[in-house]
């Protein structure tokens, strides 16, 4: 078939028409359809996803906002404590014996001084460990090996003057932290009865720690809000602190100071272990003065020993000997086994009980009760305890306050020991007469003498003045209280077994007493020796009791051992309370 041939004129009609059509290009291809259900797709997901965040922004804020608020405020709140100052503990005149000095506590961020490269001087780190006294290794050694800690102490209770030293240092992550330490003007004369507080300015001993919450008070707390910076941006709110309370004692400090200087050179005199003194106002019941030697100063603390902080005249018990032999006469004339007038026999000063003996160390032969007394038969008081009943005799050591706590809630008082038995021998109701089968404490024996010098009238013995009601009782006859202290008048007198308790220009009323160490299976070769008495005795004003603890040598008695420590004291408290003498009775032999 053969092909039709267009004309010149059609061919180029042809052209015009191809050159006026346009050419399709790729991108003009045909455009994909709308895809409906993938748009509302997209549109639910971003719906749920916004929704999601509305609902969390809900939870957090409205439903649980503590949890936000609290990652906040551990970001940015600080609670700063202001402590409170410990209370003063003075004297019944007002002599502080216990007081708050402002001190630093050196501390360590040891994160910070890695963080900042703060070992690099170690001279600096080296003067530091000098002024505080520390070893310079261990020092360094103890940062090093807490790497990870943002706090830890280096020193505390550091003096004003060596902390400015320390500021001067400008080590990088040590600080300087306020806080007090307790100062104590009198040291070791007042030490055992005021006491000692520790490191954190609690109480450890005394009336420091009887009495802590009192003198501690409430520490006060300021919480405020910094910022990045560690700039005050908000002041929260603030506590106030309740400041600690102060605290009279009912001692008076000038003679403590008396005391205490009287049994210390006792001590040394007799090479004795320890020594003990309690001064008691016979009238009130107040602790005038109670002391031991040997003491400690509690202003240094390489010196707070166990052994030498215990304040041996509420902690330690002892037999109390013959100077319990007063009381047994006092039972008698309560009971009518005796009178005045009564003579006992004591024969040539052995008296056999049972297969055992009891022994005078003098002759005293048909005596009264003065002289009983005054001899300090252990015959005659024996023979007073056999014709009494037992309980007699018991009821009047309980009811002068041996075996029974002080009520000066001092801690580590003893009780001592009260007998309770089914059975007694005679032998062991004579030795209970001159003080054996009991022990008391030097405070229990100055509150019994107390309450013979108050003419029978016991009154509860503190240190604290308070306003309780009245506790006090008359437990003892009054003319019966007379007549005993009048005879124990006689035993400071010529003849008598106290005379070097007497004190010249004063009536002196005293028992002077010397008793065996108790030990496993009996009695050791040591000695306790006292004296206890009442002055003066026209109008008693003061019951005094010294205790000389294994005292060493051949002189070891009560009269010779402790009356001159007695009579001394005796002597200095009745000047300080300004006592006017009453003059002796009796004029020593020449």
């Amino acid at each position: 078939m053969s092909k039709s041939k267009l004309s010149p004129t059609a061919k180029k009609t042809a052209k015009k028409t191809a050159k006026n059509v346009p050419k399709k290009k790729p991108a003009d291809r045909e455009a994909p359809s709308f895809i409906r259900w993938r748009f509302y797709l997209v549109l639910v997901v971003m719906f749920g996803a916004f929704m999601s965040l509305i609902t969390r922004i809900a939870y957090i804020q409205i439903i649980e906002p503590d949890n936000l608020i609290q990652q906040g405020d551990l970001r940015s709140v600080r609670a700063k404590t202001i402590h409170s100052a410990r209370g003063i503990i003075s004297d019944r005149n007002g002599e502080p014996l216990a007081v708050s000095v402002p001190v630093e506590a050196v501390w360590a961020d040891p994160v910070t001084i890695f963080k900042r490269d703060g070992l690099a001087n170690m001279d600096s780190w080296y003067a530091l460990a000098d002024v505080l006294g520390l070893d310079r290794q261990k020092m360094v050694d103890k940062i090093r090996s807490n790497k990870s800690r943002r706090f830890i102490y280096l020193q505390r209770q550091v003096s004003p003057a060596m902390a400015n030293y320390i500021r001067e240092l400008k080590l990088a992550g040590v600080g300087l932290k306020a806080e007090s330490r307790r100062y104590y003007p009198t040291g070791e004369v007042s030490a055992h009865l005021v006491g000692v507080t520790g490191i954190d300015g609690h109480g450890l001993e005394g009336t420091e720690r009887s009495y802590d919450k009192w003198l501690t008070g409430e520490a006060g707390k300021r919480i405020i809000r910094k910022d990045r910076y560690g700039r005050v941006v908000e002041n929260i709110s603030l506590e106030e602190r309740e400041q600690g309370k102060p605290l009279e004692l009912t001692i008076d400090q000038r003679i403590q100071a008396i005391a205490y200087r009287s049994i210390k050179q006792a001590v040394a005199d007799y090479r004795a272990t320890s020594a003990t003194a309690v001064i008691l106002d016979v009238k009130t019941g107040a602790v005038l003065a109670m002391v031991n030697a040997p003491s400690y100063n509690p202003n240094n603390r390489a010196d707070l020993q166990s052994a030498k902080m215990r304040n041996r005249a509420i902690t330690d018990a002892f037999e109390p000997g013959s100077t319990v032999k007063p009381f047994v006469v006092l039972a008698a004339l309560e009971n009518g086994v005796a009178n005045k007038e009564t003579i006992i026999d004591t024969g040539n000063g052995i008296m056999p009980i049972g297969g055992q003996k009891v022994r005078d160390t003098s002759k005293v032969g048909k005596a009264d009760l003065a002289t009983i007394l005054k001899k300090s038969s252990n015959v005659g008081v024996a023979k007073l305890a056999l014709d009494m009943p037992l309980e007699a005799l018991l009821g009047m050591y309980s009811s002068v306050g041996f075996g029974e706590l002080s009520g000066l809630n001092l801690v580590g008082e003893t009780q001592g020991i009260f007998p309770n038995r089914r059975r007694w021998s005679k032998f062991e109701i004579a030795t209970l007469a001159f003080g054996y089968g009991l022990t008391i404490t030097p405070l229990q024996l100055a509150h019994a003498y107390a309450t013979l010098g108050n003419y029978g009238k016991y009154q509860p013995i503190h240190i604290i003045e308070s306003n309780q009601q009245d506790l006090s009782r008359q437990v003892i006859n009054k003319d019966n209280a007379r007549i005993v202290l009048e005879m124990l008048e006689t035993v400071t007198q010529p003849g008598g077994t106290a005379t070097k308790a007497a004190v010249p220009g004063y009536r002196v009323a005293a028992k002077t007493g010397t008793s065996r160490k108790a030990i496993a299976g009996g009695y050791g070769d040591e000695y306790f020796a006292y004296t206890a008495g009442i002055a003066p005795v026209s109008n008693p004003k003061i019951a005094v009791v010294v205790v000389v603890n294994e005292p060493q040598g051949d002189n070891y008695y009560g009269g010779s051992v402790a009356g001159p420590v007695f009579a001394e004291i005796t002597k200095g408290t009745l000047q300080i309370l300004n006592v006017a003498p009453d003059e002796n009775r009796f004029k020593k032999d020449k």
